[in-house]
């Protein structure tokens, strides 16, 4: 298989969905960019929920060794969630969704089409800056191992 750019007879994800005209794969350009861009939102927006239906907040303290021989306690914090919960069962729904598009993406990209390639890259891209820029990135300054 070759990219190729073109627009007669581009069959895109079903056999019944066949691009034949120019008209046709502008729609299908900006179709395939907002369905990248709403995975990347998509991807965003299950981290964030996830970090708000997180729930039994434990601190555990451990022994480590400081200086002079003396024992310094470390404390860290643990979460989770629980498993018969419904933040728990809309994640499993929003996985499923994720995993579906993510398929249907790499499908469309696998047609080789110049077109529908270049707009699963840009879509994905405008989406990941679009939405990304909120996502927190936590560094735990007591982690030795980074």
């Amino acid at each position: 298989m070759t990219f190729y750019f073109g627009f007669k007879n581009v069959e895109l994800l079903f056999s019944g969905l066949v691009i034949n005209t120019a008209g046709e794969m502008a729609g299908a350009f900006v179709a395939v960019f907002l369905l990248a861009m709403f995975y990347e939102g998509l991807k965003i927006a299950r981290e964030s929920l996830l970090r708000k239906s997180q729930v039994s907040i434990r601190y555990n303290s451990m022994p480590v060794p400081g200086p002079n021989g003396t024992i310094l306690m470390e404390t860290h914090k643990t979460v989770g969630q629980q498993m018969l919960s419904f933040p728990h069962l809309l994640q499993t729904v929003l996985h499923i969704i994720q995993v579906v598009i993510s398929y249907f993406l790499m499908l469309i990209f696998m047609t080789y089409n110049g077109y529908l390639c270049i707009a699963v890259a840009a879509g994905a891209g405008t989406g990941y800056f679009l939405f990304s820029w909120k996502k927190a990135v936590v560094v735990d300054i007591t982690e030795h191992c980074h």
